[in-house]
């Protein structure tokens, strides 16, 4: 069901809704596949750096999956993309350089990421309005810098990143 699923990244905002909509459509008639998404916030991200939390985020994600359906850690076959990593608890992982453009189930789980981000951030331009999350979903875009200098950082804001932006 997955044949001619792209990278995230390759696809439009429709595209992205109409793949996930597949995606939980397998998931309801098959009952064999499950998706989980998690996020790490940006004061967490700040302390412990991209890396680590990217880890955390893929911990969050494993642990609901184990937890609801009574998995062991251990026997989990994990596929991760790029330099992500999940935590050590997870001895059977690997990760694929560009996995999201050579595996289909990593872009699935590239496309439920980022529509549930688009979402969330499209949320977040409402709580935190002039930032324009909603348009650049957090990216540093030209608009975005400007947003901060104009408004400086809203709770949101990765710091270290961002660390230029105001100087």
């Amino acid at each position: 069901f997955l044949k001619g699923i792209k990278d995230s990244k390759k696809l439009s905002v429709k595209q992205r809704e109409e793949w996930l909509k597949k995606i939980k459509d397998q998931k309801l008639k098959t009952k064999n596949l499950e998706i989980a998404v998690a996020s790490v916030g940006a004061s967490i991200i700040d302390k412990i750096g991209i890396s680590a939390a990217a880890r955390l985020a893929a911990g969050r994600c494993l642990k609901k999956l184990t937890k609801n359906y009574k998995l062991s850690t251990i026997n989990c076959k994990v596929l991760l993309d790029g330099s992500l990593y999940a935590p050590k608890t997870y001895p059977n992982q690997r990760t694929i350089i560009r996995g999201d453009e050579k595996i289909p189930l990593i872009a699935a789980a590239s496309i439920a990421a980022k529509v549930h981000r688009d979402k969330k951030m499209a949320r977040l331009d409402k709580k935190f309005p002039g930032y324009g999350f909603a348009v650049h979903k957090g990216y540093g875009t030209k608009a975005h810098q400007e947003a901060i200098k104009k408004y400086n950082f809203s709770p949101l804001h990765r710091k270290t990143f961002c660390v230029n932006i105001l100087s």
